[in-house]
């Protein structure tokens, strides 16, 4: 029987072999393909010996590098439990016949609505409105209604999105939806569904009252929003950021914010996760911050467990699926 590791098991279900819960996929599948070892989280440093007896190892955010590669000779399966790869060392892995999968397009509607729940919530200001309400302010009102801020609506607003994958034509589906223009940034551009306006970055900076980003993390976009591209944005304009935290020069953006430069940011993706106390996004004003969770659907986890025992099943069957190496 073959040995299974899973790196770090405590965000996808963190309940241990044949506890269910109807808010957690289940590992029962997965078990059934071997001799299954849960960690919740792993270090850097105890790779190696918790992965040493294992044919087969899952991470998610775990990191697998050459060096741990090197030590594990027995292994010859890295499952990514997630979309993103950058955590494995693909060319090292390709040099050793390793096949790396991941999971693509689980959390896209997921991801998809997380978008619209961090914009709803600059835009509208229900949670800031719920919590004037439970203290007491409407008790207090002489009028019947009250507002704590403006908010506006979101029809006829320009919505600028930066990179147009699954996740990105979601977002442009539920914008359209809303009655929203939508201008669109990406290296390819592909018919669509609903209207878009191809645009160069310039031109989405000026235009749009609310900025997505959706591109994925290169050197070219290591800090694609920064001064200088903040500094070409509506004062007004919303920025999200549920793509890759490095995207984003934390500090421009939170000088930008406290200088009333842009409107306000709605983020679920830091630079660093857990984010250390110093981040000046989390003191910065007009934001909405939540901890890397948009992915993280009951639905999106267990659609990534299927895709996850699919790949492995594909694996022992001699025909691997979802490949990135």
């Amino acid at each position: 029987m073959k040995k299974i590791v899973v790196l770090d098991a405590y965000t996808l279900n963190p309940l241990p072999v044949g506890e269910e819960s109807p808010i957690h996929p289940s590992w029962a599948e997965l078990a059934a393909l071997g001799e299954l070892t849960l960690y919740p989280r792993t270090s850097e440093s105890e790779v190696v010996s918790r992965c040493a007896d294992a044919d087969l190892v899952l991470t998610n955010k775990a990191v697998i590098n050459a060096a741990h590669l090197e030590a594990l000779p027995k292994l010859s399966y890295i499952g990514v439990l997630a979309t993103g790869t950058n955590i494995v060392d693909l060319a090292a892995a390709r040099s050793r016949n390793i096949p790396v999968t991941n999971a693509p397009g689980y959390s896209t509607m997921s991801v998809a609505q997380h978008v619209f729940a961090l914009l709803f919530e600059l835009a509208a200001r229900t949670g800031e409105t719920d919590r004037a309400v439970k203290n007491g302010d409407w008790v207090r009102c002489p009028d019947f209604c009250f507002t704590v801020a403006p908010f506006f609506e979101m029809a006829g607003k320009n919505l600028g999105i930066v990179g147009f994958g699954e996740i990105g034509q979601a977002v442009a589906r539920i914008g359209a939806a809303l009655g929203m223009n939508i201008l669109v940034h990406s290296r390819t551009q592909k018919p669509f569904d609903v209207p878009v306006e191809w645009v160069d970055l310039d031109t989405l900076w000026e235009k749009a009252d609310v900025i997505t980003l959706h591109c994925p993390l290169t050197d070219s976009t290591k800090g694609l929003i920064n001064a200088g591209s903040l500094a070409k944005i509506k004062n007004t304009a919303y920025l999200i950021n549920t793509g890759r935290g490095p995207l984003i020069n934390e500090a421009d953006l939170a000088t930008a914010l406290k200088a009333g430069q842009i409107g306000g940011f709605g983020g679920d993706v830091l630079s660093k996760e857990p984010p250390t106390a110093d981040n000046p996004l989390l003191t910065a004003p007009n934001t909405v911050i939540t901890p890397h969770i948009a992915w993280a659907s009951v639905e999106a986890r267990k659609r990534l467990m299927g895709t996850v025992t699919a790949n492995i099943k594909s694996f022992f069957a001699g025909q691997p699926i979802n490949v990135v190496n």
